[in-house]
């Protein structure tokens, strides 16, 4: 993969909002700030454009029932998607170049819980996630899926979107042996799956950066074998290692001391060697990072100021 052919997504959302002042407590997490006040959302994704990303994501994460509650979401869900949705493509349409906007569709179920999966469940979910974005997005992006069923469950959901679909997994921290979904899962079967879904792009995302590289490897080796045309992408946890019993933003989790921009500069170069055509970042990657990826990994000609 060349520098050239690299495009930027943006980084952590809730971290960034709690930077900034945002309301942010536990359960809403990054949904509290657009519930009770957005422009900190607007605020974060012109933050994150101005340090050079060309793909921002709906803060639509924490949409779901596991953050906001049963009733809120029955009452609220449809209504704060499209806020969530308005905001990025307001942000976006401000800038002088192309910005892509994406579609967060999460674990409808709780972050890194593949044993909480329930089919019917998550594809009503998503469904009124998909209604409140869908005017508002060019791509419909699932992230942080912990497992093949999840991502089966948003296909459905989905229906005949005629939207480009982008999965992302999130991966076991534990750097030895191949790499897996936290699921169990081989990367190799999710990789497969997803290209039998239709995938345009497979990323995986909210995992350490140590593991990412051996999964775009097992990626690429599959993409191959099927003679598919898939992207490939990265956006990697800031954090410690969390454990497989962990519930993914239950606790304010501690930033990891060397993942300073220069460092994660280092870690994206290896994964755009490997084969990855979008960089960003997940929880805890600001916008500092992205303008270390902005000014050193994007050819000079592409790394001009907003």
């Amino acid at each position: 993969m060349t520098q050239s052919s690299v495009r930027l997504l943006d980084g952590g959302m809730g971290r960034e909002l709690q930077r900034i002042g945002a309301p942010f407590r536990q359960p809403e997490w990054s949904a509290l700030a657009l519930i009770e006040s957005p422009d900190f959302v607007l605020q974060a994704h012109r933050a994150f454009i101005a340090a050079g990303a060309r793909i921002v994501t709906t803060n639509s994460y924490a949409v779901v029932p596991f953050h906001i509650g049963d009733q809120r979401f029955a009452e609220q869900g449809r209504s704060l998607a499209e806020r969530a949705g308005r905001l990025a493509r307001q942000a976006a349409s401000e800038n002088s170049e192309p910005v892509t906007v994406a579609g967060s569709l999460p674990p409808a179920l709780g972050s890194y819980r593949p044993d909480l999966f329930d089919h019917q469940r998550s594809v009503e979910i998503h469904r009124q996630l998909i209604a409140g974005l869908q005017d508002q997005v060019d791509v419909w992006l699932a992230e942080t899926q912990s497992s093949i069923a999840e991502v089966r469950a948003v296909v459905e959901a989905l229906g005949v979107d005629p939207k480009p679909l982008w999965l992302s997994f999130t991966l076991l921290d534990e750097a030895d042996g191949a790499p897996r979904l936290r699921s169990g899962e081989p990367v190799a079967d999710a990789v497969q799956v997803a290209a039998g879904l239709g995938a345009k792009v497979v990323l995986f995302n909210c995992s350490q950066p140590e593991v990412m590289t051996a999964a775009l490897a097992q990626a690429q080796s599959v993409i191959q074998r099927l003679g598919k045309s898939i992207e490939l992408g990265v956006y990697a946890n800031a954090f410690p290692p969390v454990s497989t019993q962990a519930k993914a933003n239950s606790t304010l989790l501690e930033i990891r001391a060397d993942l300073t921009p220069e460092s994660y500069l280092h870690w994206s170069r290896s994964w755009v060697a490997a084969g990855a055509s979008i960089v960003g970042g997940c929880c805890g990657i600001g916008p500092e990072h992205i303008a270390q990826l902005h000014e050193h990994l994007l050819p000079q000609k592409e790394a001009v100021s907003v």
